[in-house]
């Protein structure tokens, strides 16, 4: 029987924006994986758990943006785990509750600098297959094994949408109209 192929893009989506979701589903397109995983984290470790609004909001709007595609689900476990979150500790778990699938994990050109940085690395490496895509401003050269994907970019960050809600700005195009209506109803960014 042939493994399930499932990518994993986790991030804090602080929010979810169009540009995580086109990259999500050209890497699905491109690799051929049955699904797409956003996983948002509950505490990420890199950064200041001040920066970002609540998991709770965080994951209504994931949950919001990815409704419509049936190949994208949310994967709760690091929300679940609270605390802070390190992707070994989800993908041991993941891999040992499901070896009939192999695990694809999303990340961007930028973060396969700090990838030596991560916490059980060398173990990690040895579970699942890492997939950068390619930025050019970034050396996406590594020690480690790494399937390099070009894909088509959208200029758009999470930052980006905080700042512009935050001074009465359009965000529209840039995210899901339901997640701007969720951030609307919400205050969220004001």
């Amino acid at each position: 029987m042939q493994k399930k192929k499932i990518g994993i893009l986790g991030g804090t989506f602080n929010p979810i924006h169009n540009g995580h979701l086109f990259i999500a589903e050209q890497v699905r397109t491109k690799l051929n994986l049955d699904k797409i995983l956003f996983m948002p984290d509950y505490i990420p470790p890199h950064i200041d758990k001040k920066s970002a609004v609540s998991s709770i909001h965080r994951v209504n709007m994931v949950d919001l943006a990815i409704h419509s595609n049936p190949h994208f689900s949310i994967l709760m476990d690091e929300i679940n785990r609270e605390g802070k979150s390190y992707t070994y500790d989800t993908m041991n778990s993941l891999t040992n509750n499901q070896p009939d699938v192999d695990y694809y994990f999303i990340i961007g050109g930028d973060m396969v600098h700090y990838l030596p940085k991560w916490y059980r690395i060398d173990e990690l490496t040895k579970m699942i297959k890492f997939v950068g895509i390619q930025r050019a401003e970034y050396n996406n050269n590594s020690q480690y094994n790494i399937i390099k994907l070009n894909v088509h970019k959208l200029d758009i960050s999470s930052t980006l949408i905080r700042n512009s809600i935050k001074n009465g700005q359009s965000v529209r195009y840039l995210i899901p109209d339901e997640v701007l209506k969720y951030i609307k109803e919400h205050h969220i960014y004001e």
